[in-house]
């Protein structure tokens, strides 16, 4: 009972953290608050990937910032990495897309590690509870929840136009991997640990602009 609740905190946490963040940035502004929840490798995409450090560094908050909420969280056994996914909305509150932030739980709290936005499903509203839901912590997993993919040959290396990366949580039970094309299209995964195989939970196509 006491572990169910620890683990229920844990997984929350990655919930009221995307809150805490959204609401700063009405707060104090959008890239500042952007600034202040980043892990400091953390990445995003223009449309080709960026390290936010850079793109975020000395970049003036809009007059107005968007709005976002979390629909689901998707949380490792651990409770120290979630996937977060839910609606975008501009910031008189017209819903235009939506985003996925991958957490990670350290020495500093949480902080987001990859940032993407993708297109809009449904009729959203800025309003509504998330779903949550956490890995198995039973049953062994059989490796990585994703592959690496194979190395590339040199002259790969030199003529392949693609940026691409994955991550996992500590305990393997929740991986992540997104890819870029050289005209921009994005691709994000996410599979979590059910007890028996890795299950996709998210899957983000984003058009190139």
């Amino acid at each position: 009972m006491i572990a169910s609740l620890m683990l229920a905190a844990a997984i929350s946490g990655a919930v009221d953290a995307e809150l805490a963040f959204a609401r700063d940035a009405q707060r104090v502004g959008q890239w500042t608050a952007f600034r202040r929840y980043a892990d400091a490798d953390a990445v995003m995409f223009t449309p080709q990937a960026v390290w936010a450090r850079d793109f975020l560094k000395g970049r003036k908050n809009p007059p107005r910032s968007v709005r976002w909420r979390p629909s689901a969280s998707f949380s490792s056994c651990d409770g120290r990495t979630a996937v977060n996914f839910g609606p975008a909305f501009t910031a008189e509150g017209k819903a235009y897309g939506t985003f996925t932030t991958v957490w990670q739980r350290g020495a500093r709290g949480w902080r987001w590690v990859y940032d993407g936005g993708g297109p809009i499903e449904g009729n959203p509203t800025i309003e509504g509870r998330p779903t949550v839901r956490s890995a198995a912590c039973t049953g062994k997993t059989p490796g990585p929840p994703i592959a690496p993919p194979p190395p590339l040959t040199p002259r790969q290396a030199r003529n392949t136009p693609q940026d691409n990366g994955r991550g996992q949580s500590a305990d393997g039970t929740l991986g992540w991997d997104w890819v870029v094309t050289k005209e921009g299209a994005r691709r994000f995964r996410a599979f979590l640990w059910n007890g028996a195989i890795y299950e996709q939970i998210v899957y983000q196509q984003v058009a190139a602009p």
